[in-house]
């Protein structure tokens, strides 16, 4: 009787593991009219923490400037996994460490962001969401 093989894609466990929040000109800030312009930028990254098993890491940065330049507050948020993934050929862990994971990953960091930016003191930031398939496209093209 011949065993096959199953793939095995896991999450065995989610957590924060950095979280900053400036808002480098509070208290006067609060009494500043306008909307603020923001920013967010959003990194992925991968490493294998030992056989079958990675570490993904979403990290994302939320900046809000006023007219004047003037930082309101900026929230970073490296929100991380640990993945199983065993009996998967090696271009498709790349594909779910790149996209599968880092969309797992992201609605957490969301979340954690928009909470931290309202205990600040400021409205919510509702983030869209991610396209990770198409950045992972991007630095296929730009590595080829």
């Amino acid at each position: 009787m011949s065993e096959e093989l199953q793939p095995v894609f896991s999450i065995e466990k989610l957590y924060v593991k950095d979280m900053s929040l400036e808002v480098p000109h509070a208290p006067k800030v609060f009494l500043e009219q306008g909307e603020p312009e923001v920013d967010m930028r959003v990194a992925t990254d991968s490493q294998q923490l030992e056989e079958g098993f990675h570490e993904v890491t979403v990290t994302v940065t939320v900046t809000a400037k006023l007219e004047n330049d003037r930082v309101m507050f900026l929230n970073e948020v490296s929100q991380s996994g640990i993945f199983r993934l065993e009996n998967i050929p090696e271009e498709d862990v790349k594909l779910l460490l790149a996209v599968a994971c880092p969309n797992i990953l992201f609605p957490y960091a969301r979340e954690a962001i928009s909470s931290t930016i309202s205990r600040a003191g400021f409205p919510p930031v509702l983030l869209a969401p991610i396209n990770f398939e198409a950045m992972y496209q991007q630095s296929q093209e730009a590595n080829a």
